[in-house]
């Protein structure tokens, strides 16, 4: 059975600075016709920033639509015709302060997958040299670290519930043992 729906005409119903919300008329598998409302995001990178001693270097910061601290990896936006890497650089030092000397693309992934078109690039970030942070204005958060299973112990316990540094730890956890290697 062919799953695909196929986008017969839509509109954007939001244009944002950051997402646009648009909304497609489609044709589903049967024929029939419906309609998908859904998110244009320009995707980011997240950074698995792992220090000479073993232990991760993870940021707290404060979201607004949940509003929470939540304790997450460092991630941002990637910039129109910014390749992932270079966003990943980026954002590393931006946020951190710190520099790697050593980048391993690790996975792509999807996390909104029902309402948007969201992609998650994972790297691996190793050969930490610590610097100046650099936020945005108007960003504020703070870096501490922890072990990999400190951090199994805070998504277990449910004090880490962003999904990409619930992936990111899993992926660190099959790093270190040897059981996975990232590209």
């Amino acid at each position: 059975m062919d799953l695909r729906e196929t986008r017969i005409d839509g509109e954007v119903v939001y244009d944002g600075k950051f997402l646009k919300v648009e909304r497609d008329k489609i044709r589903l598998p049967d024929g029939s016709t419906s309609h998908r409302e859904f998110f244009r995001h320009p995707g980011a990178v997240v950074i698995l920033p792992l220090l000479p001693d073993g232990r991760v270097l993870l940021e707290r910061q404060f979201r607004y639509p949940n509003a929470q601290v939540f304790i997450e990896f460092p991630a941002g936006k990637i910039d129109p015709g910014e390749e992932h890497l270079a966003c990943a650089q980026r954002e590393l030092e931006e946020e951190t302060g710190y520099t790697a000397g050593k980048w391993r693309f690790v996975c792509t992934i999807h996390n909104a997958i029902a309402y948007s078109d969201e992609h998650l690039e994972i790297f691996l970030a190793e050969d930490l040299t610590a610097g100046q942070q650099k936020l945005d204005q108007g960003e504020f958060l703070e870096t501490f670290t922890a072990t990999v299973p400190e951090l199994l112990e805070m998504v277990k316990r449910g004090e880490i519930t962003d999904v990409k540094t619930i992936i990111g730890t899993f992926w660190l956890e099959k790093i270190l043992s040897g059981a996975w290697t990232p590209d």
